[in-house]
């Protein structure tokens, strides 16, 4: 398999009023499971449903009421860990979260803070082309999600909807190894690709299904390069974090606000509160949420109706001889098999559903030529009309069938993008198409010569000029071209014309 190596990208350095600044910034992100039950109950997990339809006697606190866990979830963190080649932890336990809020029945939270079910991994989110950021992942653990309150309907009251109470959720928890605002987008996207590719996660922002918390603060320049080496976080500044980003564009502007709010406060002699923050787009600006004293604000205590967590290695080694693969797997696959660039083997693989149709259409094709149609072609077409891939109206077939007629000589390139607009508005088979509408290249030498010969002849001052300039030739192909209606073999016209020119 092809090894990709990669150069770290620069940190974001702010240029304050005293001294220039570097970002660091750490992820939480939290992804919830693709599961039709909830983590502690059966009740359904079907986004959309009335206020209050998808909550179990246990989600609602219900005196009596038991957590049973879910083993299907437990198998999807497991999954997920190994997708981040992560270190999977035999032995879990989960702890009650205690805090109080209006859509947290329980009072708390049941989630795994001190044992997680997995340990180290990390995610290489690349940048362009031989620049990578390798972001090292501590932990992920599972938890339930809490329910939403609803400020906007009333101008007096606020409702409260239970039905994301006990949604299982995996909280992917990264190292501060991120140093810009366009590399957190670009994790993000990274962990959404992975998950997506693994079936643990929609990746779904809009619906709140990934969302994160960005934690972020400054630090002088060489002072990050000080905490790698000894592991000391005193080298790097105080981090706010900001709550619950779930777009990609809001996360790079919050963390750019924030960091400047950050920059400001310590040039003015003044220092950094850690704290939660809120991020408000239509102010360009953060707002304190709550205080942090400590590094949680929250109160654990071990859950007493749940017992210790416990998996078997073989049920482990399982699951992983059953992962699909990857998007990095993939992507080597992509540019040493169909011998395709980094860029074009990127934005292939970006989509599950964008990499499976590709595959389709260049299965026994030359690779380059079938990832150019794909991605310049269809892909280009489809945003146009903003479509993705599931709802394209040419089917891998029918784009094969383009490349088929083009490679066999059958059209020329610039009839192939008729036949692919024809065959994208209207359908059919593309051979069908060509033959029942006369669109076949003229590949006869000697028709073509006798059009090459007319042109000639009737602009002997051109041919003069040519002669001069054998750069003019391309006004005669273009000529000849035209004549044939663009049905003539463009190679063949070009050995005619200069063939013609020399003697």
């Amino acid at each position: 398999m092809l090894d990709l190596s990669y150069e770290a990208p620069k940190p974001k350095t702010i240029a304050g009023a005293k001294h220039d600044w570097e970002l660091v910034i750490g992820m939480e992100v939290h992804a919830q499971i693709s599961s039709n039950a909830k983590l502690f109950s059966g009740a359904s997990t079907k986004f959309g449903n009335e206020p209050n339809a998808n909550v179990a006697f246990v989600d609602a606190a219900m005196p009596g009421m038991l957590p049973v866990i879910n083993e299907f979830c437990v198998e999807q963190a497991v999954r997920t860990g190994l997708g981040l080649k992560a270190e999977i932890n035999l032995w879990s336990a989960f702890d009650r979260k205690n805090y109080f809020y209006p859509d947290l029945p329980q009072g708390y939270q049941i989630s795994q803070l001190y044992h997680p079910i997995v340990g180290e991994g990390e995610v290489i989110v690349n940048m362009e082309p031989g620049i990578a950021r390798r972001v090292r992942i501590e932990r992920i653990h599972m938890e339930q999600d809490a329910g939403k309150s609803i400020h906007d309907m009333d101008p007096n009251m606020s409702f409260v909807d239970l039905n994301r109470t006990g949604v299982a959720l995996m909280e992917i928890v990264s190292r501060p190894d991120i140093r810009g605002p366009e590399e957190a987008a670009a994790y993000v996207g990274k962990l959404r690709q992975i998950l997506r590719y693994l079936g643990t996660c929609d990746g779904n922002m809009q619906n709140g299904n990934l969302r994160a918390d960005v934690n972020v603060s400054v630090c002088l320049p060489g002072q990050y390069e000080k905490y790698i080496e000894s592991g000391d976080f005193k080298h790097l500044g105080t981090r706010c974090e900001i709550k619950n980003m779930n777009s990609m564009r809001f996360i790079q502007q919050a963390i750019e606000v924030e960091a400047r709010r950050q920059i400001a406060i310590l040039e003015a002699g003044g220092s950094v509160d850690q704290e939660t923050r809120l991020y408000d787009p239509d102010k360009g600006e953060t707002r304190s949420m709550r205080s942090k004293e400590e590094a949680h604000d929250y109160r654990y205590f071990p859950d007493p109706d749940l017992l210790p967590l416990e998996i078997d290695q073989t049920w482990v080694d399982d699951i992983a001889a059953n992962l699909p693969e990857l998007p990095d797997e993939k992507k080597a696959r992509f540019m040493v098999g169909f011998g395709l660039s980094e860029y074009d083997a990127n934005v292939l693989t970006a989509e599950l559903d964008a990499a499976g149709y590709f595959e389709a259409v260049a299965g026994g094709r030359d690779g380059k030529l079938a990832a150019n149609w794909v991605i310049n072609e269809l892909f280009g077409r489809l945003k146009k009309d903003d479509k993705d891939i599931t709802e394209s109206p040419v089917t891998p077939d029918q784009l094969g069938g383009v490349i088929d007629l083009i490679t066999k000589g059958d059209i020329s390139g610039k009839i192939a993008k008729d036949l692919f607009e024809i065959v994208y508005n209207e359908g059919g088979d593309p051979a069908e198409i060509v033959e029942a509408r006369g669109m076949k290249q003229v590949t006869d030498t000697g028709a073509i010569e006798a059009a090459v010969d007319e042109v000639i002849a009737a602009n002997p001052a051109q041919v003069e000029k040519a002669k001069a300039n054998p750069k003019l030739a391309g006004w005669f192909v273009g000529q000849v071209m035209k004549a044939t209606g663009g049905k003539a073999n463009p190679k063949a016209v070009n050995e005619l014309v200069a063939k013609k020119l020399n003697n």
